[in-house]
C-alpha cells in the first residue's frame, strides 16, 4: 500500500501524525527569516490527479504536500501555515465525510490558520460547525457575524503569532455570500463590507497591538471587471497590510503581485490555484537594524 494512502488512513482512523520541529538555526543573526507557507481553494482534493489528466497530470495530494511542508520546517527556523478558505467540495471525499477529513488532514499538517469560503458552506452552517469544533488551527473571519448562527464563537476576526521577532497579525475576510450560495445553508450569517473592517482591524494590529507584519487571508478573488471588492481593491485601499494570501478566483500566480497603496506603501498578493497543486511560499527577513521587511517568493508545486 503506497505511502499516502496509509497516511489518509491514519487520519480517518483518528491515528496521530507527527512532524519534526524545526531547529533553531538563525538565532542571535543580525536579520530573522520567517516562511509563509500557503495554500487555498483546496476542494477536498485529498488524492493526486491521476496520471492520464490532461492539465495536472500526478499533482497535488495531501501526503506529498504533507512532505513538503515537514521538509521546510526542518529547514526554517519560524514558519506560518495558512489557507484562503474553500477546503471543502469537490471530490467524493467531501461527500462522504462532511469536511471531518479535511479538517483532521490539516491538523495533522499543523495549519496555523485558515480563513473560510463560500463552498465551505456547503454542507450548511451547521455542517460547518460541526467540524470547527474539530479543528486545531484558527478559524479567522473578521466580516462574517456568526452571532445567530451554530458557528457563533467558533471563529476570531483575528490572531497574532510570534514568531522570533516577528509579531504577526493574520486576519481573515469573505466574500459576499448573498447570490452566490443557497440562503438556507448560510442561514442567519451576515456579511459585512470587507474594506472599512480591513482599514479599521490592520491599523489596530499595526498602531495598537505592534505587529511588524499583517497578513489578510482573503476569499474575495484577485480581480474582477466590475467593481466588486476584491484582493486588488483591498490592497490599493488598506495601506497597513503587508501580504494578501488569496482565493476563490483559481489564481495561480508565479510570483506575488505587488501593489503600490495609497500611502504609497507595497503590499503583495499572492495565490496558488486550486486542488493543493502548489504550496505557496514567501519567506520575509526582518532586517533589525531598520526594522523593515525583506520579502522572497519561492512556491513549489507539489508533483
Amino acid at each position: 500500500m503506497s505511502n499516502r494512502r496509509k497516511f489518509i488512513q491514519q487520519i480517518a482512523s483518528l491515528g496521530a501524525v507527527s512532524f519534526l520541529n524545526p531547529t533553531e538555526l538563525l538565532a542571535g543573526r543580525e536579520t530573522e527569516s520567517l516562511c509563509i507557507m500557503h495554500t487555498n481553494d483546496v476542494h477536498s482534493h485529498i488524492e493526486p490527479f491521476p496520471l492520464n489528466h490532461k492539465k495536472y497530470p500526478g499533482m497535488g495530494g495531501v501526503a506529498r504536500r504533507a512532505e513538503l511542508i515537514n521538509k521546510i520546517r526542518t529547514e526554517v527556523t519560524h514558519t506560518l501555515l495558512l489557507d484562503a478558505g474553500d477546503m471543502f467540495q469537490g471530490t467524493p471525499y467531501f461527500n462522504y465525510y462532511g469536511g471531518e477529513l479535511e479538517f483532521k488532514l490539516m491538523n495533522a499538517m499543523k495549519y496555523d490558520a485558515a480563513t473560510i469560503g463560500n463552498h465551505d458552506f456547503d454542507n450548511g452552517v451547521d455542517g460547518l460547525a460541526k467540524q470547527a469544533r474539530i479543528a486545531n488551527f484558527k478559524l479567522l473571519s473578521a466580516n462574517y457575524d456568526f452571532e445567530e448562527t451554530s458557528m457563533k464563537g467558533l471563529t476570531k476576526p483575528y490572531h497574532i503569532f510570534k514568531r522570533g521577532t516577528f509579531t504577526i497579525g493574520v486576519f481573515g475576510l469573505g466574500i459576499e455570500l448573498k447570490g452566490l450560495v443557497d440562503p438556507k445553508m448560510y442561514s442567519e450569517t451576515k456579511h459585512k463590507e470587507p474594506i472599512e473592517i480591513a482599514q479599521k482591524l490592520s491599523s489596530y494590529l499595526r498602531n495598537t497591538k505592534g505587529c511588524n507584519l499583517i497578513i489578510c487571508l482573503s476569499h474575495l478573488g484577485l480581480k474582477y471587471e466590475s467593481k466588486q471588492v476584491s484582493d486588488t481593491i483591498l490592497a490599493e485601499q488598506c495601506s497597513e497590510i503587508d501580504v494578501i494570501l488569496g482565493g476563490h478566483t483559481h489564481t495561480f500566480l508565479d510570483k506575488p503581485i505587488e501593489i503600490c497603496t495609497s500611502l504609497g506603501k507595497t503590499t503583495y498578493i499572492s495565490q496558488v490555484g486550486w486542488a493543493g497543486i502548489k504550496l505557496g511560499r514567501i519567506d520575509v527577513k526582518l532586517q533589525n537594524d531598520t526594522n523593515s521587511l525583506v520579502f522572497k517568493n519561492q512556491s513549489e508545486n507539489i508533483c
